[in-house]
């Protein structure tokens, strides 16, 4: 028998979780600082923006990326000056303001990418096929039994 509660391993697991998220958050941040020059959330904003692969509305990137439409639009402000992104007023309505990569945005993204992937890649190397899969399903269930937790 385990000396161990449920309630306390599941516990345990949690704060692994969030130890490895900042770990490899954090390596991240640094790579993107020191390899590129720039940070993360620009990251996070080039990759929304480059999957979306369309001029989209600003608050569609706010709910893409969790984050406020204020926090969005000051990443996109410095993004916009360095020429990475676009804004376009909407012709149906000019109060509303699409966003999208430029043509150098897309290019400068696209190495950023390749960088972050093999980094990742390298952060995991000792997962093979079948950790992945394994790893992957029981995020999905614990991402299905966190949706379905009563919130207090």
């Amino acid at each position: 028998m385990r000396d161990t509660t449920l309630s306390r391993r599941r516990l345990r697991t949690w704060i692994r979780l969030l130890r490895l998220t900042r770990q490899t958050e954090n390596s991240l941040r640094e790579y993107m600082r020191v390899s590129h020059g720039t940070t993360l959330p620009r990251f996070d904003v080039m990759a929304a923006l480059y999957r979306a692969d369309a001029p989209i509305k600003m608050s569609a990137l706010s709910q893409m990326l969790l984050v406020s439409n204020g926090n969005a639009s000051t990443v996109v402000d410095r993004l916009e000056k360095d020429g990475l992104v676009v804004r376009i007023a909407a012709a149906s309505d000019r109060r509303v303001v699409n966003v999208s990569l430029s043509d150098k945005g897309r290019k400068q993204f696209e190495v950023l990418a390749a960088g972050h992937e093999a980094l990742v890649d390298r952060i995991f190397a000792r997962l093979g096929h079948d950790d992945l899969d394994l790893i992957r399903d029981l995020l999905h269930r614990a991402d299905a039994a966190a949706a379905a937790a009563p919130e207090s």
